[in-house]
C-alpha cells in the first residue's frame, strides 16, 4: 500500500495501491504517519512517488461512499492531517508525477515543494467539482500560491484537467521530462537541495514556506462539518454514484 525506499538521506514514499493508488481512509493515515515521523529517522528530505502512468487517481470514491457520517467526519480529519503534514513539513518534500494525478492526487502534489511530472498522454488537475465536490479554501489557496489567484480561479471553478505542457506552462508543475527520468531527476532536485548550507537553506525554506504552514496552524479552521454536510448532499451523493456507476461500467 506504500512502499519506503531509502536513498541515503532521502526516503521515498511510493504509493502502492493497485490498481491506480486512490487514497482511502488506510492509505491516507499510512503516509501522513511516514511523513510525519520521517525527520526522527535521520531523512532530510522526502520523495513521493506513484507508478509508471498513474501517480495517485485521488480519492477511493466507491469506498468512501459506503461510510457513514461519523467515518466521513473521521476521514476529512485524516486527510486534512494529511495535507497539513505535507504543507509543514521541516523537510522538503518532492512529488515524482509519473502518469495521471487528478483531485487528491493533485492535492498531493501541489503542497510538495516540488513536482516533477511525466511527458505524454497524462492530465493533471483538482476536479473536484467535475465529481460533485468543492474544493476546500486551504487546498485552493495552495494552488492559488503555485499559478496565480486568476489562474487558480479559471482550473478550479470547472475542474479542468491539463496536460503536463499546460502544467509547466502556468506553472502547475515545475518540470516535465520523459516518463522514466521522473523518480531519478525528482531525487537529483533534492539531492542538490541537501548540498547546500543546511541550516541557510533550512530557514530560508521555513520562511518561504510560512503562508502555506499557516493556512493549517489551526485544525479547527478546516471546516470539517461543513465539508461533511456537502459530502452528503443530494448533488453530491447523486454525482458521485454516477461517478461509480460509469467505473463500473468501463471495466
Amino acid at each position: 500500500m506504500l512502499d519506503l525506499i531509502r536513498h541515503g538521506e532521502i526516503l521515498e514514499l511510493n504509493l502502492a495501491r493497485p490498481p491506480a493508488n486512490a487514497l482511502d481512509p488506510e492509505l491516507v493515515g499510512k503516509l501522513r504517519v511516514a511523513i510525519e515521523s520521517a525527520p526522527a529517522h535521520g531523512v532530510r528530505a522526502l520523495l513521493l512517488s506513484g507508478r509508471p502512468g498513474m501517480f495517485s487517481a485521488g480519492l477511493d470514491v466507491p469506498v468512501l461512499l459506503r461510510l457513514d457520517r461519523n467515518g466521513m467526519t473521521a476521514f476529512w480529519h485524516e486527510f486534512f492531517g494529511l495535507c497539513a503534514a505535507l504543507a509543514r513539513s521541516p523537510i522538503p518534500i518532492a512529488a515524482a508525477i509519473g502518469g495521471h494525478s487528478p483531485a487528491g492526487g493533485a492535492v498531493l502534489a501541489i503542497f510538495c515543494d516540488y513536482r516533477v511530472m511525466a511527458n505524454g498522454p497524462f492530465k493533471i488537475g483538482l476536479n473536484e467539482v467535475q465529481i460533485g465536490l468543492s474544493v476546500p479554501g486551504n487546498i485552493q489557496f495552495a494552488l492559488r500560491r503555485l499559478v496565480g489567484t486568476y489562474r487558480a480561479e479559471r482550473l478550479l471553478v470547472v475542474g479542468a484537467m491539463v496536460d503536463a505542457s499546460e502544467a509547466l506552462r502556468v506553472g502547475f508543475v515545475d518540470e516535465v521530462v520523459e516518463p522514466e527520468q521522473v523518480v531519478p531527476r525528482t531525487r537529483e532536485w533534492l539531492e542538490g537541495l541537501l548540498k547546500l548550507p543546511a541550516q541557510a537553506m533550512t530557514n530560508t525554506r521555513h520562511i518561504a514556506r510560512a503562508d502555506l504552514a499557516e493556512v493549517f496552524a489551526d485544525a479547527r479552521a478546516f471546516a470539517i462539518d461543513e465539508f461533511v454536510d456537502a459530502w452528503f448532499s443530494a448533488e453530491s451523493q447523486a454525482t458521485l454514484k454516477a461517478l461509480v456507476a460509469r467505473l463500473k461500467g468501463g471495466k
